[in-house]
């Protein structure tokens, strides 16, 4: 472990990762590391790790090599994993491209949620094409102190509950996970969505991610919002044949969202590498004990 050990800092609309390259699946990242190495006082700070593994190189993404060459090996800030995380694709896809890996244009992205198209385009934003929302059946109810309201429950590859609300104030501060009911309905427990409108097809949100608190942005939670308050405006792609776009302002930035009639969800946003760097392997060991 005192080997030192390669990172670089990214984020995207604020959602900010540490970025571990490791081609070869070499280092064994515990939950306990990752949770180190995202402390924001005693650590490098992040919301999550990019763990950038060759997709043929892990177990879980062998079966997708021959479609995505690269695997996200996705953690959550407190060294949970995680299927998906939006914004984290789209600084994997821009370090991927920082590395000389890739170039603008197409590419593919191994996740836990399955492999993800992603677009880089020439002006710096980047596409990711989301997959399709699932909205499981049952009525949802999220609260915060004496409030609740009811939920949408999307699922975009990770669990979603999207509550509309007249002031995104009240959604407190979001230190520890809003209840939510029934827990039934989210076993491996869910992310949590409070959403306002800002005009038409416009609206602007505030998350508590399932194991790193209220962050700057969720591109996952953005989609889910997206698809819940179509479905809440009577607007189906899949049923009117046009597509569907809802500008989602977050904390960090500003998302644009398309839901296409055959039930596909783009993404579109900024993607930044900050910094890099060496992590101490002694310090790593040390903060582990």
């Amino acid at each position: 472990m005192s080997t030192p050990i390669p990172f670089l800092k990214g984020h995207g609309t604020e959602n900010d990762f540490v970025i571990v390259p490791d081609p070869e699946n070499a280092l064994d990242l515990s939950p306990a590391a990752v949770a180190a190495l995202c402390d924001r006082r005693a650590g490098i700070g992040g919301d999550g790790v990019l763990h950038v593994v060759r997709s043929a190189a892990h177990p879980e993404a062998r079966a997708m090599a021959a479609e995505a060459e690269w695997f996200m090996d996705y953690r959550n800030g407190d060294g949970s994993v995680a299927e998906m995380c939006g914004n984290g694709v789209r600084v994997f896809a821009r370090y991927l491209q920082h590395a000389g890996h890739v170039g603008q244009g197409d590419l593919a992205i191994a996740t836990r949620a399955g492999v993800k198209t992603v677009h880089i385009a020439k002006d710096g934003d980047i596409t990711v094409g989301m997959g399709r929302a699932r909205l499981p059946e049952g009525e949802v109810t999220v609260s915060v102190g004496e409030h609740s309201w009811p939920a949408r429950n999307v699922n975009m590859g990770n669990p979603h509950a999207v509550a509309f609300v007249d002031d995104l104030a009240q959604a407190g501060t979001l230190y520890s996970p809003p209840p939510v009911s029934p827990a039934s309905a989210y076993p491996d427990g869910v992310n949590v969505e409070f959403v306002v409108d800002r005009g038409p097809r416009h609206v602007a949100m505030r998350v508590h991610e399932r194991g790193s608190g209220e962050t700057r942005s969720c591109g996952t939670g953005a989609c889910a919002v997206a698809v819940a308050a179509a479905r809440r405006d009577g607007a189906d792609p899949a049923a009117t044949g046009t597509p569907v776009t809802y500008t989602v302002d977050l904390p960090g930035g500003r998302l644009t969202i398309t839901e296409r009639p055959d039930g596909e969800i783009e993404m579109t946003g900024p993607a930044v590498i900050v910094a890099e760097g060496e992590i101490d392997g002694d310090w790593l060991e040390s903060a582990l004990r």
